[in-house]
């Protein structure tokens, strides 16, 4: 039964936390529709290869990482996206994404957004895609005790500074081009 290593840790530590039963959420979007809570309150789970090993990014699911500032303030050449099938059998309890954002239950570094820390409650998935468990982020703090990064995550929509935006080439062709393509027999 997936969640039932991870209930048992958070009944231990005395913390308090609601498991919800809900319709199958396989994005975090869907889980933040079946838990009526907003998207920066869903815990991304997001498993890295960091200079060999590999170690858990935990985000608010509207976010998404930018990898090279994420690896320059984790001060390394080598970060990527593990993959799925050499890091399954570590979360045998856990159906393949919906990994809870513990990595020190299964002996693994983690990292969370400062953004995520910010938020008075989160939700994420209790290692089923049909059920969540929802706590206190105080307490999910306490209980991982995570490194926090601020840098490395990127909210979409979040609009460039000037000075990295591209200007942008007109699609509709010009006279000159459309000239030269009738010249060439286009």
């Amino acid at each position: 039964m997936p969640g039932k290593k991870l209930k048992a840790f958070l009944k231990k530590s005395g913390a308090d936390f609601i498991a919800l039963s809900h319709p199958p959420a396989y994005t975090a979007q869907q889980l933040a529709h079946h838990g009526h809570i907003p998207g920066d309150r869903v815990a991304k789970t997001v498993i890295i290869e960091l200079d060999g090993k590999m170690a858990m990014l935990v985000m608010p699911s509207t976010w998404r990482i930018h990898w090279d500032r994420l690896s320059n303030v984790l001060e390394t050449d080598f970060l990527e996206l593990a993959d799925e099938m050499e890091f399954k059998d570590r979360f045998p309890d856990c159906e393949v994404g919906a990994i809870p954002p513990f990595g020190n239950l299964f002996d693994m570094a983690v990292y969370c957004c400062e953004a995520l820390t910010q938020q008075p409650d989160i939700a994420f998935p209790a290692g089923s895609h049909e059920e969540s468990i929802h706590m206190k982020t105080d307490d999910f703090l306490a209980l991982v005790d995570p490194v926090v990064i601020e840098k490395g995550f990127i909210r979409p929509g979040t609009q460039k500074p000037a000075w990295m935006q591209r200007r942008r080439k007109s699609s509709v062709p010009s006279d000159e081009q459309i000239e030269h393509w009738e010249l060439a027999g286009y």
